[in-house]
């Protein structure tokens, strides 16, 4: 009895592990269990899409369309917000390769065009210091010799305007010095002829001051001697005492 419950369990244990087997991935045929799977895997769906926007805090819109035509969708944001928000998000990611790639092509021929300018300024340098002239040909040294002789001729061109234009500047500056001292002359002149003005005013002042004092000395010393004694060299003291009264 035990040996048979024992097979039995034995029989028994390939039935339960094949009891939930897995199905074929396929189109249902039958409408009715069409129906039933697609309301219970879309329960599901919509489940698992609410539990990782939750637990994971991810953005998440869902959006299932039946063989009816009829809509389910789910979001945790907005549908229209993340369809536009993918619509970004894939633009940039195609196109980051492409710019990238772009860019640096365009960089690329761009360093290989300065490095070849470089190199033919330098080459144009030391032919023209007289550098490297060995492996030119005589028409080339004769082109590098027209070159040279053009440059030189500007050179000179260039010189003598600095040349003239210093000179007309000299010049401006001669007479321009020459009217300030032409001035400054007449304003010593001018000057001179004050001070000389003033020397005689002053002068003629003084003169008639003294003349009209030495004529009233003259009337009394004619009006003293008048009343002095024939002998001048005796002394009279009335003489003083006269004069003093007529001044």
């Amino acid at each position: 009895m035990a040996y048979q419950n024992k097979s039995m369990s034995i029989s028994e244990s390939p039935q339960r592990k094949l009891g939930r087997g897995k199905i074929e991935i396929k189109r249902i045929e039958n409408t009715t269990n069409r129906q039933v799977t697609f309301c219970k895997r879309r329960n599901g769906l919509l489940k698992k899409a609410y539990e990782l926007s939750v637990l994971c805090d991810a953005e998440v819109a869902l959006i299932v369309f039946s063989s009816r035509g009829r809509l389910y969708e789910y979001a945790n944001n907005s549908v229209k917000a993340t369809i536009e928000r993918y619509k970004k998000a894939s633009t940039d990611s195609s196109n980051i390769g492409s710019v990238a790639e772009a860019n640096a092509q365009f960089y690329q021929k761009e360093a290989d065009r300065l490095r070849q300018q470089i190199s033919n300024l330098q080459k144009s340098n030391r032919e023209i210091l007289g550098e490297g002239l060995a492996n030119m040909k005589v028409k080339e040294l004769k082109n590098l010799e027209t070159k040279l002789e053009k440059g030189i001729g500007r050179i000179r061109s260039k010189k003598n305007e600095l040349l003239f234009a210093e000179i007309e500047y000299m010049q401006k500056r001669e007479i321009d010095l020459h009217n300030n001292n032409q001035l400054l002359r007449e304003k010593i002149a001018e000057s001179e002829r004050n001070e000389q003005d003033i020397n005689v005013m002053t002068g003629g002042g003084s003169y008639e001051l003294m003349q009209s004092h030495h004529s009233y000395d003259s009337r009394n010393y004619f009006q003293v001697n008048a009343l002095q004694p024939i002998n001048p060299h005796q002394y009279n003291p009335r003489q003083d005492q006269m004069a003093l009264q007529l001044v």
